[in-house]
This record gives C-alpha cells, structure tokens and sequence, in this order.
C-alpha cells in the first residue's frame, strides 16, 4: 500500500516540484496553498506525512503544526523555512515536528528525511499494535474459567496488576501459572515494557549466573564479547522466574542481592548496573516445605512471597471443562483450518470424569490430538488417547476393568449410570449428560437399552 503526503505551500512552483518528486518515489500526494484547505484535506483523508511551509497565508505553519498534532500525536511534520526563520522551525520542532529544512530545498535532502520519518511512524504504529494485541491475548479476561476458584484469581490479578509487588504463584504443572504472570504483566503500568521468562528448569547452574547477570568481555576464557543477561534485558518490564524452586542456593543468594539492592555487576564487570524489574516467580513445588528443610532461602521466599496466588489444578474447577474444550477446538479451528463443530456427549462425559494429572495444558493436548486425528466434525470417543479410556473404565466401571470392551460398551456403561443416579427420568440423565432427550433415547436405542 502506498504510504501518502499531504504538502502545504502557499507557491505553486514549490507545490509542483516536491510533488512531482515525491511521486517518482512511489508516494500518494496531495496538495494545498494553504493551512486552511490543508486542515480540511487532513481531515478527510488518511496520511503518513505533512510537509507544510513555515509562512503560509492565514494560519501559519506552527498553528497547522498543533491543529495535524492534535488529531494524529504520531504522524510526522516537516518544516519548510527560509533562512530568516529558521529560529521559528526550531520552535516547531519543540512542539512536536519531526524536522525542518531550508529553502530552497534539497530534493534529496527531504526525500531522505520523508523515507526516515515514515518509517519511524509506521515502526511507532506496528509497536503499538503488537502491544496492543499483547495485552488483549494476556489480558485475563482470556483465561478461561468461570468456576469460584478461578473468578477469585481473576480477581488478585486485577489488584495486583495495579502493584509492583513481587509475587509468587504456585500450583501444578499445567495450571497456567506463566499465563497469569503475563496477565498481571500485561495489564501493569509496564506494559509496554519486556517480559522477560527465565526456566530455572532449563539452564543449566553452572550457566544460570551468566544467563541472569551477563558477564564482560575478558571475564573468561571464552568470553569474546560483552553478553547482558535476563535482568538487564527486562528493564523497566516483568522478570518472571519460572519453576523458582529449581534454582540452586548460590543462585538464589545472588537473587536476594539484586532484589534488596536492585542492582548488580556483570561477571568480571567492576561498575555497578542499577535495573528497575518487577519480579513474578511460580513454583509447582511446595516451596514453603522446601524452606522448612532449608533447601530454599528463607528470606528469599519471604521476599518473593509478598503477594501469592494459588492456581486451581484442573480436578478442583471441574466445572471450568467444558467451557475450556469450546475454547481449545475453536482456537484449533483457526490455526488448522478445521472445521470440527463439537464433542460427542460421552467425549465430555469422559472429560468429567478423569483426573487430569497434567492439567489444562492436557486438556488441550488431548483435544488437539482429537481435532488433528478426527476426519468428523464430531469428536467421538474412538479419537481419545486409550489410556485416558483405561483410566476412565476404572473410575466408571470397576467391575469391567482388564476386560476387553469397545466404545459402545463404554457409552452403555456411562448412560445407565446417569439412568441410574436420575431414577431412570430421561430428561435428567440427558440434562446431566449435556446432550437432549432425544439424543438420549437415540442412543439407548442404538445400544439396546430401549426396544426398536
């Protein structure tokens, strides 16, 4: 798409010189003599660049200046003087223009400077956008949940987002510890700024000091260059220390240190680096046990822990299920460019039932292996892992477990219990079974329970 200029000079020649210029160079142009028609054209159109004469009949070029600042902060102003005002252009550059030359004008002196400063607006808008998009993926209205447990956790992140408290989430793998840290993030005054994740799982302790502090060029052997580390990159933004509990009691010394002091020296470095981070640490582990044994630092977790949040495991919001397996299929319908409408009653029967071990993050995993291997638009049992069938025959049906069934067997098992536990009212068991009544007595039928 072509990127387009507004020029505003009160001279026809000068008008029909920069235009035809700027149009060699691929540009849309538009033009005006005055600052007048300038602000009805810049009203009405849609530009990436002004470039306006200093002295214009009417209103000056400084007052069209305020007039484009006014409706647009981002788009750039360049300033055409002559050579007894340039005072007035540096003026304009106070209130907000990108630039001013002199006349007569070098043509390749502002085609440069319109390339330069387009760019930089479009650079300004992208980063804008990609925050933007951040903070709306992060933000926690997209955590999916509706269950007591997870609207009370949606509601600490809305007031601690408003903090620089450090905290500390803990819970087990898979619950979406990261997922909140983000969204405590990304709905924080350091928005716009790095969130920065560091796996203490991942790094290797011989190489965690250097990965979180950086080192100096010199500082060892193979050190041929200067390195900044993780908490150096993050200023001004987030450092989230994932699976804390992992990093070893060296590392977590030198941690108190930055976080009393918040600041540090590179490795083999003599001059003092200040960093201004937020800290968010998660742990699956029970860390407060851990410091009971001493196996983490007392006065770390206590400085970690000034605010905490527990996430839920998956077994404790049950009823979060099925509204999480409407959001995991229409995500994998985007991204695989699927077109699977919905699960099999029985398939969430099943879902309802297991224990889920690894969480939300096996929840997805299963249903996307549901989505990629299922050639239907309905997920039937037949496309679950069979292990989580095995486990769910044991639950369900004890007295059938080591016993080769198929699906259908299942199904029936899973249909008489609801019959059962409603007193056999058809309208209930379809209620509790998420399907209708006449879904229901479809498949008793199906399945013999009720005559042809």
């Amino acid at each position: 798409m072509k990127k387009s200029i507004l020029i505003v000079d009160d001279e026809k020649n000068i008008l029909k010189v920069i235009s035809a210029s700027l149009k060699i160079e691929r540009y849309d142009v538009e033009t005006a003599k005055s600052a007048e028609e300038a602000v009805s054209k810049f009203d009405r159109g849609n530009f990436d660049l002004v470039i306006s004469d200093y002295r214009l009949p009417g209103m000056n070029g400084v007052e069209l200046l305020a007039h484009v600042k006014g409706n647009d902060p981002d788009i750039p102003f360049l300033i055409l003087t002559a050579h007894g005002t340039i005072e007035k252009a540096v003026e304009a550059m106070k209130r907000g223009a990108y630039s001013y030359l002199t006349k007569p004008i070098n043509m390749d002196s502002l085609i440069i400077l319109a390339r330069e400063a387009i760019e930089k607006r479009h650079l300004i808008l992208e980063n804008r956008y990609l925050e933007r998009e951040l903070s709306e993926k992060y933000s926690y209205e997209n955590i999916i949940g509706k269950s007591k447990t997870m609207q009370d956790v949606f509601s600490m992140i809305q007031r601690v987002s408003r903090t620089d408290a450090s905290m500390l989430i803990t819970g087990e793998s898979g619950t979406g510890k990261e997922l909140v840290a983000r969204a405590i993030h990304y709905t924080s005054a350091r928005a716009s700024f790095p969130f920065v994740v560091i796996d203490c799982t991942t790094i290797p302790h011989d190489l965690m000091e250097t990965e979180l502090f950086g080192y100096e060029k010199g500082a060892f052997t193979c050190a041929y260059a200067q390195k900044i580390g993780f908490i150096e990159t993050a200023h001004t933004g987030t450092v989230f220390f994932d699976e804390i509990g992992d990093l070893d009691m060296y590392l977590q010394k030198k941690l108190l240190r930055f976080y009393q002091e918040k600041e540090f020296h590179r490795l083999g470095g003599e001059k003092s680096i200040k960093v201004d981070v937020r800290i968010i640490a998660a742990t699956n582990r029970n860390i407060e046990e851990m410091t009971k044994k001493g196996e983490f630092r007392e006065d770390l977790f206590y400085r970690l822990n000034v605010i905490s949040i527990n996430m839920p495991s998956l077994r404790e919001r049950k009823e979060d299920i099925p509204l999480l397996s409407k959001h995991f299929l229409d995500e994998l319908n985007k991204r695989l460019s699927k077109n699977t409408r919905g699960f099999d009653s029985s398939v969430i029967e099943i879902f309802m039932e297991y224990g889920w071990p690894g969480n939300v993050r096996e929840l997805q995993n299963i249903i996307e292996r549901a989505v990629v291997l299922c050639p239907y638009d309905t997920i039937t049992p037949n496309y679950l892992p069979k292990k989580l069938i095995e486990v769910i025959r044991s639950n369900v049906a004890p007295d059938l477990a080591g016993k080769e069934l198929n699906l259908s067997e299942i199904e029936k098992k899973i249909i008489l219990t609801a019959l059962d536990k409603s007193g056999w009212n058809q309208s209930k068991a379809a209620l509790a079974l998420g399907i209708s009544r006449k879904q229901l007595r479809t498949k008793m039928k199906n399945l013999g329970i009720l005559p042809d």
